[in-house]
């Protein structure tokens, strides 16, 4: 099972991201997905999940309303729409699978991460 994140980078305060996730070697739709985020010195910690439908998603309260999980399931990658980037923000980003199909808030609950792509965001 691979999970390949892109689309990190270093952008100004206000600026918008796409983070995508490729998945392979596993039946994609057969997961729940979710996004991560460690920034240096803090612990890994959520911020958005999806079922494996697509049709419920959470974020977590820190980017509610400026963050949004999506899938494409014929295509087996999962997004991350980032806008109203904050300074906060600036973290590695990780996208990770479960096989709970619901999707899960934890992290310990995910069986398959990716490597990680870096979000800088300057003020």
């Amino acid at each position: 099972v691979q999970l390949q994140a892109s689309g990190g980078g270093l952008v100004q305060a206000g600026d918008s991201l796409r983070l995508s996730c490729a998945a392979s070697g596993l039946t994609f739709s057969n997961y729940g997905m979710g996004w991560f985020r460690q920034a240096p010195g803090k612990e890994r910690e959520f911020v958005a999940a999806i079922n494996w439908s697509g049709s419920n998603t959470y974020s977590a309260h820190s980017v509610k309303g400026r963050f949004t999980i999506s899938r494409d399931n014929a295509k087996n990658m999962v997004y991350l729409q980032m806008n109203s980037l904050k300074p906060e923000d600036t973290a590695v980003y990780y996208c990770a699978a479960t096989r709970f199909l619901p999707s899960s808030l934890v992290a310990r609950e995910y069986d398959y991460w990716g490597q990680g792509t870096q979000v800088t965001v300057s003020s």
